[in-house]
């Protein structure tokens, strides 16, 4: 089973982020916001599958879901003001 600070530091290792905060309690159950310039132009699909791919096979094995916030440095402080 993996912790939240353990899916934190797998996408933090192959995203270049800002910002990451992962909450879930049971192991396998994530919610994740994540801020990165790699979103900058990108649909939330497309931002997903950069996470997805992050993460790799841990997607298929350890985590059964993840429900993401994929922010811009942009988006992110105009929701912080």
């Amino acid at each position: 089973m993996l912790s939240s600070e353990e899916v934190r530091k797998f996408i933090a290792e192959a995203l270049a982020c800002e910002h990451i905060e992962v909450r879930g309690d049971d192991g396998q159950h994530f919610e994740a916001l994540i801020v990165s310039p790699l979103f900058e132009g990108k649909r939330p699909v497309g931002r997903h599958q950069l996470v997805y791919a992050a993460l790799g096979e841990r997607m298929r094995e350890e985590i059964h879901a993840l429900s993401m916030k994929t922010l811009t440095p942009a988006e992110f402080a105009q929701r912080q003001s």
